[in-house]
């Protein structure tokens, strides 16, 4: 009877031990900086004849006004370490808030707005594939409605979601897909919301995690912008792409952040992670609607599928915000660019690895 009740409390023993999630680390460094200060730029990675590169398209540039609306665009070798500027999207026109995806080695931008001299911001439609191989744009269908400062992530290497943004006058709860392979438009299941901006997302699998952002509420008849924090789940339906089950999961650490910089992590295990942003919500040029400076964070933090619990992963080298997304080149996380504190637009690059603590 004691060898049963012994084998039975062994097995517990290795079963606690199998099942105790194993830590994460990130290991900091900085890459080569860009050829010029750029911030609120769509980034993403390719592969061209087998070897990574790092992309950035659109953004501002340092004196933050409106003729510092950039159509700047560039590449980074990641082998060589060199940076080269690229041509910019065919109509030469600048935008923020634009977003980036990589899919089939295909880069396919997204959206932005304008900025005219009197101030006055459009939401543009217009998407853009650029060829790595060729180096060379052409333009695909437009997307459904137009939308800024929206999360873009990709499913199954085919299907771009466009969650939620800015519509010209107001956030919208449209999640519009797009098929690369049939070059065309659905809508999917809404944001359940509220519907914000500047919030920030990552993908892993068919799972979606999303945090915070902006929402807007009226106060007599004025539009006020006031940080929105949550985090929602979003789990794709395998069998049809266009239906999400959305639930809401416990809100991150610390408080919600604006523009923060997210990518979803496969190895060594999955997570989606969140980097930097700014806890007061800002115009482009960095200074808040409430006429305060916002300034950078520098805490990391992400949230792990296989725990379904938010893990604090220390701090970036350098707080920055200002961010559109994360670059993925291989086993290296690319955060290229973006404000610094001061509201300083920056032409630092920081890159990251995800590697598993040691046990000892």
């Amino acid at each position: 009877m004691k060898r049963i009740l012994l084998l039975f409390t062994l097995s517990i023993l290795v079963a606690s031990c199998q099942q105790a999630p194993q830590k994460v680390a990130l290991n900091w460094e900085e890459a080569e900086s860009l050829p010029m200060g750029i911030s609120n730029n769509a980034v993403t990675a390719a592969q061209v004849d087998g070897d990574w590169f790092v992309y950035t398209f659109l953004g501002l540039e340092e004196g933050k006004t409106h003729a510092d609306v950039s159509d700047f665009a560039a590449r980074f070798d990641v082998n060589k370490g060199i940076w080269e500027q690229i041509p910019g999207v065919p109509d030469g026109t600048g935008r923020l808030a634009s977003t980036t995806e990589t899919v089939n080695g295909q880069i396919y931008i997204f959206g932005g707005y304008t900025v005219a001299e009197d101030g006055s911001e459009v939401s543009t439609q217009e998407v853009f594939r650029y060829d790595p191989d060729a180096n060379s744009y052409e333009q695909v269908a437009d997307m459904l409605l137009p939308v800024e400062d929206a999360v873009s992530l990709v499913y199954q290497d085919r299907y771009i979601y466009l969650v939620s943004g800015w519509n010209n006058t107001n956030n919208v709860s449209n999640v519009q897909v797009y098929d690369t392979q049939t070059n065309s438009w659905s809508h999917a299941t809404p944001y359940p919301g509220p519907p914000v901006f500047g919030h920030s997302g990552g993908i892993v699998g068919n799972t979606m995690v999303l945090s915070d952002g902006v929402q807007t509420v009226v106060d007599e008849g004025e539009q006020i912008f006031m940080m929105s924090p949550g985090s929602i789940k979003g789990e794709i339906n395998a069998e049809n792409p266009e239906e999400i089950n959305w639930t809401r999961i416990k809100q991150h650490p610390g408080q919600a952040r604006y523009r923060m910089a997210a990518v979803g992590v496969s190895s060594p295990v999955e997570m989606v992670v969140f980097v930097g942003g700014s806890t007061n919500p800002y115009n482009y040029n960095g200074i808040g609607y409430n006429a305060k400076p916002a300034f950078a964070e520098s805490t990391v933090f992400a949230y792990r599928l296989d725990t379904e619990e938010w893990v604090e992963l220390g701090a970036m080298p350098t707080a920055s915000m200002d961010h559109r997304s994360i670059a993925r080149a291989g086993d290296e996380f690319y955060l290229v660019g973006g404000m610094v504190n001061d509201q300083r637009v920056t032409d630092l690059v920081q890159k990251f690895t995800v590697e598993l603590e040691s046990a000892n």
